[in-house]
């Protein structure tokens, strides 16, 4: 059975494009142009990812996005028209799973739909996979024991508060400072290769720290 995909997007042209990428791509989609009918639309019968565009009429993407991870974890890849629009949504920890700006690719959305439904519907339990003791500042992966610096070890326990969270270079270097680290927004990327290189150490199959093409990185549980 194809997974349902229901897109939430009041451009009616643009929403038929993007209905005729994801049939084509063999999923099911559903259309719906005002939010707050896309929420009872979800409340009523959850959809397998949902595409939401942030302006909409009667209720807003980001509203929709809230309601929704009040009682659901299902994949969202929220839409915006407006790139400072990113950097606000990120701030305020939507629950999103992933951002796309207009104008996008129809290509690049459903590759992104695979990748977002593919993570969600593969990686282990998070017991499974990561387990953090802030008061003794240990991570293991696996139940292994990690050798992290105090960096790798700051970063990456400030993802894994937040799984999902798109962690913009920015604010992971506000993280390490905020632990009286010495750190550059530069050495940012090379932390985040190290930890990566640590981690496939115990688990060699999954990938847990995930770049975000101009945005930065995030972390999936």
């Amino acid at each position: 059975m194809s997974a349902t995909i229901l897109i939430v997007e009041d451009e009616s042209e643009l929403a038929a494009v993007v209905a005729d990428y994801v049939t084509a791509a063999g999923y099911e989609a559903q259309v719906i142009a005002d939010g707050r009918e896309a929420l009872a639309s979800i409340q009523r019968q959850m959809p397998d990812l949902i595409v939401l565009d942030l302006m909409l009429p009667g209720l807003d993407g980001l509203s929709i996005c809230r309601a929704v991870r009040g009682f659901s974890a299902v994949p969202i890849i929220m839409v915006t028209a407006q790139v400072q629009e990113i950097d606000r949504l990120l701030g305020l920890e939507t629950g999103a799973d992933d951002y796309l700006c207009k104008p996008f690719s129809p290509r690049e959305l459903v590759a992104r739909i695979k990748a977002v439904l593919r993570r969600s519907s593969t990686l282990p339990t998070p017991a499974q996979i990561l387990q953090i003791d802030v008061e003794a500042r240990t991570a293991r992966a696996r139940s292994q024991l990690l050798d992290l610096t105090p960096t790798e070890f700051s970063l990456l326990a400030a993802m894994a508060k937040r799984p999902g969270t798109i962690f913009s270079r920015a604010q992971l270097l506000d993280l390490a400072s905020r632990d009286n680290l010495e750190c550059t927004d530069r050495a940012i990327d090379s932390h985040i290769k190290n930890l990566r290189r640590k981690l496939a150490v115990h688990l060699p199959d999954v990938d847990i720290i995930h770049s975000v093409y101009g945005l930065g990185y995030r972390l999936d549980l």
